[in-house]
């Protein structure tokens, strides 16, 4: 069942009132109600409306996080980073630079000296 909220902010898009910030708001609730592909939709959505959203990249970067996808939360992450400090949003890209080290970092830990990942116990990677 969707929650009212995000019922409530759907019937807004292709209307007057249809923006970055419209799509922000619905990756949140998206997220928040544990659908983090259709969050990351809606927040991918609100980066091409406004490629300097710094709080839409950051949304877009934990969004594929929980969908697995570590490279694409990576890129979302760099590009959030270059939008943040384009704005002069200083706290955002700080955080960000945060996430994009812990994955790195986390990517690190999994590789050898030749440059190839090793599987954690159980045999799955990492990201």
């Amino acid at each position: 069942m969707t929650p009212p909220i995000i019922a409530t902010l759907e019937k807004l898009l292709g209307g007057p009132r249809d923006n970055a910030l419209l799509r922000f708001s619905l990756g949140t609730e998206w997220r928040k109600a544990g659908d983090p592909a259709r969050a990351a939709l809606y927040f991918r959505q609100a980066v091409e409306l406004d490629p300097r959203y710094s709080a839409a990249w950051k949304g877009l970067g934990h969004a594929l996080v929980d969908t697995g996808d570590s490279d694409g939360a990576l890129a979302a992450w760099r590009d959030g980073i270059a939008a943040a400090n384009a704005r002069g949003d200083v706290q955002a890209g700080k955080e960000m630079a945060v996430f994009a080290r812990r994955i790195e970092k986390a990517r690190a830990q999994n590789t050898t000296a030749d440059g190839t990942n090793v599987p954690p116990a159980g045999g799955e990677e990492r990201p």
